[in-house]
């Protein structure tokens, strides 16, 4: 099976779950969840449900523990989803557009977008609290603590808050490295590490996951600010230019395209050699990688 192959059938088995779970846009409500249900069906990559279910591959063969681990990899499409809401409001990025359509607060209006981020975020936490019949007590609490810290204050929230604070000011690299690991990287290298922990892996095999999953954070991250600046608008489905525009910092703002480039690349080979010590399981991990890398879009 080409990455690819992998890409489109895990996609489909992840929509047919969000279809499952989601609330229906109904009842006295309706509104808000319809607002919800618009940028959580807009289109994406799942990429982060698909990480959460290919970590839990390279630990077990179990297909029942595979499909008892959607609802987690829901949850964290929720949360995802939920944060480009926010991010894309006038007081935040003021982005027009999202996966190629107009975004939340110009369809609905800014206030039902922010409400609806919030339904998604809160969504995601009734998911996750769920009992499960695969999962022990003590895993599904410690799922949960990771994605809290992930999407929270020390994490993308955080990250995010960063990010907004500094615009139109000179800052080290090393706080652009802490706004990258945070807004962006924390929530991905969180997928692959619950999604170690629900398929049961040792620790030295989820330590080695989550190391992983940082580097794969952080070369998504850089390939987003390389294609923000070399891409148009149709191709990337959202505005591009717009870090520039913004005043952010970026890799290429620092490095140049080349060596951003390069700098992309030494990610992408460290996250797959953190998985050195995985058999044939892993290698849609290390495919997932190498399409990190690269995506277009």
């Amino acid at each position: 099976m080409t990455i690819s192959d992998y890409l489109l059938a895990r996609k489909g088995l992840i929509e047919q779950a969000l279809e499952r779970e989601m609330l229906p846009a109904g009842g006295p409500f309706s509104t808000h969840i319809s607002a919800m249900r618009y940028s959580l069906f807009a289109g994406g990559k799942r990429l982060r449900p698909i990480l959460c279910l290919a970590a839990a591959e390279a630990v077990t063969d179990d297909s029942t523990i595979i499909n008892n681990l959607l609802p987690i990899a829901c949850a964290l499409e929720c949360i995802h989803t939920y944060s480009l809401i926010h991010d894309d409001l006038p007081a935040m990025d003021d982005d027009d557009l999202r996966r190629g359509k107009p975004t939340n607060h110009k369809v609905y209006g800014e206030a039902a977008a922010i409400l609806a981020g919030d339904g998604l975020l809160t969504f995601a936490f009734e998911l996750l609290s769920r009992p499960s019949t695969v999962l022990s007590a003590e895993n599904c609490m410690k799922i949960s603590h990771l994605v809290a810290g992930a999407a929270g204050s020390l994490g993308m929230v955080g990250g995010q808050s960063l990010d907004i604070e500094n615009e139109n000011k000179e800052y080290r690299f090393e706080l652009l490295k802490t706004i990258h690991k945070n807004k962006t990287g924390a929530l991905i290298t969180c997928s692959v590490q619950v999604g170690a922990i629900g398929g049961g892996a040792n620790y030295q095999q989820e330590q080695s996951l989550k190391s992983y999953g940082k580097f794969i954070g952080l070369a998504f991250q850089i390939v987003d600010d390389f294609l923000d600046a070399t891409s148009t608008t149709e191709e990337l489905g959202k505005t591009a230019g717009s870090d520039s525009e913004r005043g952010k910092a970026t890799y290429p703002a620092f490095f140049g395209i080349d060596k951003t480039k390069h700098k992309a690349r030494e990610a992408i080979q460290a996250a797959k050699s953190a998985l050195s010590s995985f058999d044939h399981r892993a290698d849609p991990l290390r495919h997932l990688a190498d399409y990190i890398y690269l995506r277009t879009h």
